[in-house]
């Protein structure tokens, strides 16, 4: 959460989200009295009218260079749960404040997760391609592979999506480790909760974890969080799975990782870059599951959003901090990147 402490009015707002009418009505009179100018986001002299007096903006996509200079804008809600692109330096130094949909969708990521930890637990491929060769057996070393229930899960970040993760970790019977960057308590679902503001390190998680899933927002600290070092800490027989951003992972160390068997496969619905090019070596690594940052809808996501969006507007006319708002400890540049 973020924002300062000062009560905010409300007089113009800009929409651009595509949704169904009475959805639209919704937000209009959530902002109510102030005037509403819902145009689609594809109509740039429009948009560029709105933002001449408009305070707040609900927006489809990131911020760019005509929000950041509109010149009464000071809030701005984007319609996605992943803020890096708006994570900028100078959304900050102009005082923005920009929020977004996380946790919208966190069941069903959690469950992608571990769509992604059973297929590999399963070799989900190897028995597909015997049930198109109408074989009956099993493949060779089934008989060694171990089930989920009682090893350890690893999660890196604790938002809404990783919460859930932890959840369902505890379902399927295994030990949650859990590594984030806030200190806090540790959470009823989490066995061992490690924290960068606390001093620890991912060292405990990465030599103890079956299963690692990645749910950290993708800034400067986490930036190849995941690299050649990591990999050789975490076990051969470990699984990464990565529903964060693409480049929270060293792709080309990963790809190593797993030619070499320092661990014994990984899940990525994100890559870098995205899409993932049709020669990239990722495709063809040994024991990799990919998904085209792609997860099924929960069925009630467009409502979700608009109540996240409902009890922003409540925060920032009473000067409250806001839900899902980006913090300078959120910036990302990627092109400062080695």
């Amino acid at each position: 959460m973020g924002g300062n402490q000062q009560a905010r009015e409300i007089k113009s707002v800009l929409a651009t989200v595509m949704f169904e009418p009475d959805e639209i009505e919704q937000l209009r009179q959530a902002f109510a009295p102030a005037e509403f100018v819902h145009v689609p986001p594809w109509d740039a002299d429009a948009i560029a009218a709105a933002l001449e007096h408009a305070d707040v903006a609900v927006i489809t996509g990131d911020l760019d260079e005509r929000h950041v200079n509109a010149p009464h804008l000071r809030w701005v809600q984007c319609d996605h749960s992943g803020l890096t692109r708006s994570a900028r330096p100078e959304v900050f130094e102009r005082g923005i404040i920009v929020t977004g949909a996380a946790g919208r969708s966190a069941p069903a990521l959690a469950q992608h997760g571990f769509f992604f930890a059973l297929s590999l637990t399963y070799d989900a491929r190897r028995l597909f391609e015997m049930q198109d060769a109408h074989q009956w057996r099993a493949p060779a070393g089934f008989e060694h592979r171990l089930a989920l229930w009682g090893k350890t899960l690893g999660i890196v970040g604790f938002g809404h999506t990783a919460k859930e993760m932890a959840r369902l970790g505890k379902a399927f019977g295994m030990r949650v480790i859990v590594y984030r960057r806030s200190s806090a308590e540790r959470a009823p679902d989490v066995d061992f909760m490690l924290s960068a503001d606390d001093g620890d390190t991912l060292d405990p998680l990465l030599a103890e974890s079956d299963v690692i899933m990645l749910a950290a927002q993708l800034t400067d600290a986490t930036h190849h969080l995941f690299s050649t070092d990591e990999f050789a800490k975490m076990k051969n027989t470990a699984f990464l799975i990565n529903m964060a951003r693409g480049p929270v992972i060293d792709q080309q160390a990963l790809v190593k990782a797993l030619h070499a068997g320092e661990i014994a496969g990984a899940g990525l619905d994100v890559a870098d870059p995205e899409p993932l090019p049709p020669d990239a070596p990722l495709w063809d690594a040994p024991n990799v599951v990919i998904t085209p940052h792609m997860t099924p809808k929960v069925p009630d996501r467009t409502q979700r959003t608009i109540d996240i969006v409902v009890e922003n507007i409540k925060r920032y006319r009473a000067g409250e901090p806001m839900v899902n708002a980006l913090t300078k400890r959120d910036v990302y540049t990627p092109d400062k990147q080695a």
